[in-house]
C-alpha cells in the first residue's frame, strides 16, 4: 500500500473511492456532499457507522470525535469492509485534525487504514484480502486547520511503520503452534533483524544452561520443540536513553500437568503476544531510526506434558539465585519471565524495563478484554504506559501493588511460590511475583504490562480484527517517542 501526500483540492484527486468521515454526526459539514442520500438510508453518523453510496463512488462513516480515539477506528471500519472488493484499488481522503500544527489525528487516520486492510488468510484456500494499492491524502482539510507537507508526510510515514509493526506482530500471534514453535520464533526476528540492520542473538539450550536459566529450561523440557531466548539490539549512535523491551513468548501453553480444560485451551497461541509484540516493536523502532538504545528479549517456550514435565511441588532455582515453589504449572509464563528478566539485566543496564505478557486470565476478569493492566513500582513508569495507551488508541489502566497481596506468594518452602494463596488479586500477585526478579538497579525503572485481555480476542473490535490485535506495539512505540522528546531536552 502506497500512500501519497498532495495538495490539490479532494475534489480534483481521481481515484475509485473517497473516504468521507463524519464528524460528530455533523451532516451539514461542507465534505458532506450527499446529505439527503444520507438521511434517506438512516445514517446519523455514529462511531463507526457506515454508509457506502456505491453510484457516487463514496464511503461515509461516522466518528465521534477529531481526536485519534475516534478516527482511528472509523477508518479501520470503512477499509475493512472494503476488503474482497477488487473494485477499489486506489482511495482519497483528506486531512482530518483535531488542533493547529497536531498530526495525531493524520498519523490515525493512516493507522486506521493499515490496521482496517489487515486480513489472515494463511490457512484459508480462497484469500480474501484488501485490494488498496495507492491511498492518496489531501492536505484540504476537514476543519481548515494548516498543516506543511513535511509534518504530514512525517505523520503518514510514522503511521505507516507503527500499523505495519502491529500487523507484523499480528501474523506472528495468528500462526498456529504446529508452525511457529520457538526456533520459529528466532528465525523470524533473525530474518527481520537482517532486513532491518538489528543485531541478533539466539541463545539455545546449551547457553541457556550456562546462563543457568533453570526455570525457563524446566517448563520447556517435555515439549519436542526446544527454548530459545532471543536478544534484538537497536544502537544508534549517542542514543539518548537505553530501554529493554521483555516479553513472554510461550508459542503453545496447555497448562503442563496442571492440565487447562479443552475449552482454555483453545486460542493458546495466543501465549507468545508478548514476545511477538516484542518483535513487532523492534521492528518498527529500526525503520524509524529512533535516537535510543532498545534492546528486545524474547523467552520463547513451548509448555507441554510428558514424563518428564516438570511438577507441583518441584523447587526451581531461578538465575538470580531464588527459589520458586511450583505450585501450578500452568503459571509458567513468569517462569519464562522470571530467568528472561534476570538475563536482560545481566546484560543491559537500562534506563526503563518493560515486560510484556499474556500472563493471568485475573487481568482479564478484572478490566476487561480490552484494556491491559500496568504494574510497577513506580508511578511515573506506570504513568508513561498509561500514556503510551492513551495516545495510541490502545486501553490501558495501573493496577497498583499492596504488601497484603504479596504475602499470598511466600512460601514455606522456598523463596517465592509461583502462585497466589488466594483466588482474588491474581494479576497482581503475578506482578509481584515478577518484581522478586528485579534487581535494585532497574527496581524503579520497570513496569509490568499484562495484555492477556486485548492481546486475542474472537471478535472484531475498535481498528482489530478477530484474532490477534498486536497489543502494546503501537503503545510501547509512543511511550519510547515521549522518552526521546523528553530526554532530549
Amino acid at each position: 500500500m502506497n500512500f501519497n501526500i498532495t495538495t490539490d483540492n479532494i475534489a480534483e484527486i481521481k481515484s475509485d473511492l473517497e473516504i468521507i468521515i463524519v464528524i460528530d454526526k455533523d451532516l451539514k459539514h461542507r465534505f458532506v456532499a450527499d446529505r439527503k442520500l444520507l438521511k434517506k438510508a438512516g445514517f446519523s453518523g455514529g462511531q463507526n457507522e457506515l454508509c457506502h453510496l456505491i453510484e457516487k463512488n463514496r464511503l461515509y462513516v461516522g466518528a465521534d470525535s477529531l481526536k485519534g480515539d475516534g478516527v482511528r477506528p472509523a477508518v479501520a471500519a470503512a477499509t475493512r469492509s472494503l476488503i474482497g472488493k477488487k473494485a477499489y484499488k486506489t482511495i482519497k481522503i483528506a486531512t482530518y485534525l483535531s488542533h493547529p500544527r497536531c498530526t495525531a489525528s493524520l498519523r490515525a487516520v493512516v493507522e486506521g487504514i493499515v490496521l482496517g486492510s489487515y486480513s489472515f488468510t494463511t490457512y484459508k484456500s480462497e484469500k480474501v484480502k484488501s485490494s488498496i494499492k495507492k491511498v492518496e491524502i489531501s492536505l484540504e482539510g476537514y476543519n481548515e486547520l494548516e498543516i506543511t507537507p513535511e509534518s504530514a508526510a512525517r505523520a503518514v510515514h510514522n503511521g505507516e511503520i507503527s500499523a505495519n509493526a502491529t500487523n507484523f506482530t499480528r501474523d506472528i500471534v495468528n500462526t498456529t503452534p504446529d508452525d511457529c514453535y520457538p526456533k520459529v520464533m528466532a528465525d523470524i526476528a533473525q530474518a527481520m533483524a537482517k532486513e532491518t540492520g538489528l543485531k541478533c542473538k539466539v541463545l539455545k539450550p546449551k547457553e541457556l544452561k550456562k546462563e543457568k536459566m533453570e526455570t525457563l529450561l524446566a517448563v520447556a523440557r517435555a515439549s519436542r520443540h526446544k527454548p530459545r531466548v532471543i536478544h534484538l539490539a537497536h544502537k544508534p549512535k549517542n542514543p539518548k536513553a537505553v530501554i529493554s523491551l521483555v516479553g513472554k513468548g510461550l508459542t503453545y501453553d496447555s497448562g503442563g500437568l496442571s492440565l487447562k480444560p479443552a475449552d482454555y485451551m483453545v486460542t493458546m497461541k495466543s501465549d507468545k503476544s508478548g514476545g511477538s509484540a516484542v518483535l513487532g516493536i523492534m521492528k518498527a523502532i529500526s525503520e524509524m531510526n529512533l535516537p535510543v538504545e532498545v534492546h528486545g528479549f524474547v523467552g520463547a517456550v513451548e509448555n507441554m506434558i510428558g514424563g518428564n514435565a516438570y511438577k507441583p511441588d518441584d523447587v526451581l532455582t531461578a538465575k538470580n539465585g531464588k527459589t520458586i515453589e511450583i505450585r501450578n504449572t500452568d503459571a509458567e509464563g513468569r517462569l519464562v519471565l522470571a530467568d528472561t528478566l534476570c538475563y536482560a539485566q545481566q546484560e543491559v543496564k537500562a534506563d526503563y524495563l518493560f515486560d510484556f505478557a499474556t500472563l493471568t486470565g485475573a487481568c482479564v476478569v478484572g478490566v476487561g478484554h480490552y484494556t491491559s493492566g500496568v504494574m510497577g513500582n513506580d508511578d511515573d513508569i506506570k504513568s508513561l504506559v498509561t500514556y503510551g495507551a492513551k495516545s495510541s488508541g490502545e486501553l490501558a489502566t495501573k493496577l497498583d501493588f499492596n504488601p497484603y497481596l504479596k504475602k499470598t506468594i511466600k512460601s514455606e518452602i522456598a523463596d517465592v511460590c509461583n502462585i497466589s494463596n488466594t483466588r482474588y488479586g491474581g494479576a497482581i500477585t503475578a506482578g509481584q511475583f515478577l518484581s522478586e526478579f528485579i534487581d535494585n538497579d532497574h527496581k524503579d525503572k520497570w513496569a509490568h504490562i499484562d495484555i492477556a485481555g486485548p492481546a486475542f480476542v474472537e471478535h472484531a473490535w475498535g481498528e482489530n480484527p478477530y484474532g490477534a490485535s498486536g497489543a502494546g506495539v503501537r503503545m510501547t512505540i509512543r511511550l519510547i517517542e515521549k522518552i526521546v522528546r523528553t530526554e532530549g531536552k
